[in-house]
């Protein structure tokens, strides 16, 4: 197949992340300028306000990390608490149906793993390409596995 990307590429949701991150540091921004005009609060009730600011900011840096990396070797797909390697051969099927919130891809195991970095949230149709695209990419190196064993 001649119309897949040069690996490695990254899947991730760009404007989803884009909100994110900005939500992230307008509220930082706003709790924080908050207990600085406050003129009645002490240093530690100040430094509580910029301590949750700060960890409201972190919470959502971790939501905005989420990718799926396709490599030559396979794929990493990082959640928003963990991150996990796959080798090609453990992907069976990559799934996107109407109605999920993201990819879930079927793994040899038996189990499904979802991959929050391709999800049609805001950008459907980047997140529909990028499922083809992954799909597609599990299933040329699929069949390239199969032509190895084979010869």
């Amino acid at each position: 197949m001649s119309d897949l990307p040069t690996l490695p590429v990254t899947f991730r949701p760009g404007r989803t992340r884009a909100i994110l991150l900005t939500a992230g540091v307008v509220i930082f921004l706003v709790i924080s300028g908050i207990a600085m005009l406050l003129e009645h609060l002490g240093p530690g009730e100040r430094l509580s306000f910029v301590i949750t600011g700060a960890l409201i900011f972190w919470v959502l840096a971790q939501l905005a990390r989420v990718k799926v990396v396709a490599d030559e070797s396979g794929v990493t797909v990082v959640n928003i608490a963990g991150k996990r390697r796959l080798a090609w051969a453990e992907i069976l099927q990559v799934n996107l149906r109407p109605g999920d919130p993201w990819v879930f891809l079927d793994l040899s195991d038996g189990t499904s793993l979802p991959a929050l970095g391709i999800q049609p949230g805001i950008a459907k149709q980047h997140a529909i390409a990028d499922a083809q695209t992954l799909r597609a990419l599990a299933e040329a190196r699929s069949a390239a596995r199969e032509a190895e064993d084979q010869g």
